[in-house]
């Protein structure tokens, strides 16, 4: 509706909105209120897709693990792997490790890249509460060097399965590895993904002592 046709109550009306109080600003001035659709007429924001949700767990027995487990992570990063890092430790949150092994299938995860230093409890614990696949990761110690962490992870008894990989960051890259090759299982795309970063791989290595050093790659 143009402003020169409306009547003079009207123009009134509108030029006092910004005077009356803030509860009487609401009230639509007299002939207008046709003009507005109901609520439920006005086009709607289409909803937001949920976010991805994550496919690997990667969890670990403290903080100082982080930059161990963090190799484990860049490798699922180039690979376009979904994953949840979380601090859970098997002595001193139980709880916490309870519910997150619990809840782990039915929240979407596919497998778990647990690492742990010491005693090093937390990969078989989690194993012993889920049916994950669970990749245990030694992670080095001032004391026994990780020698400790890869004992206590590898020593599971029979019926409890965890997988044992090298202690340190080669082991947890090679987690992270092992757990697209798993889920390329049943993603060709993933599959095709991992091809193509074990070929970069094998292109990178040189065929002589005298060969130029190639340039470092990315995980």
């Amino acid at each position: 509706m143009a402003p020169n046709s409306l009547g003079a109550k009207q123009r009134k009306a509108l030029s006092s909105l910004g005077r009356a109080p803030i509860m009487q600003r609401f009230r639509l001035p007299f002939g207008l209120a046709g003009q507005i659709k109901p609520a439920e007429a006005q086009p709607r924001m289409p909803a937001q897709k949920p976010a991805s949700k994550p496919v690997v767990g990667i969890i670990m027995g403290s903080r100082s693990d982080w930059p161990t487990l963090e190799a484990a992570a860049g490798i699922l990063d180039a690979l376009g792997v979904r994953y949840e890092t979380r601090i859970v430790s098997a002595h001193r949150t139980p709880d916490r490790l309870y519910d997150y092994a619990k809840s782990a299938k039915s929240r979407g995860l596919k497998a778990i890249i647990a690492g742990a230093g010491g005693a090093a409890h937390l990969p078989g614990m989690t194993a012993s509460m889920t049916a994950l696949p669970v990749l245990g990761v030694p992670v080095e110690t001032r004391a026994l060097k990780g020698l400790d962490s890869l004992l206590s992870i590898a020593q599971m008894p029979g019926g409890i399965p965890v997988a044992t990989f090298a202690i340190g960051e080669a082991g947890a890259k090679n987690a992270g590895l092992f757990a697209a090759a798993l889920l390329a299982l049943e993603d060709p795309k993933l599959g095709r993904r991992l091809d193509a970063w074990r070929a970069r791989q094998t292109r990178a290595v040189a065929k002589t002592p005298t060969d130029k050093k190639p340039k470092k790659r990315k995980p």
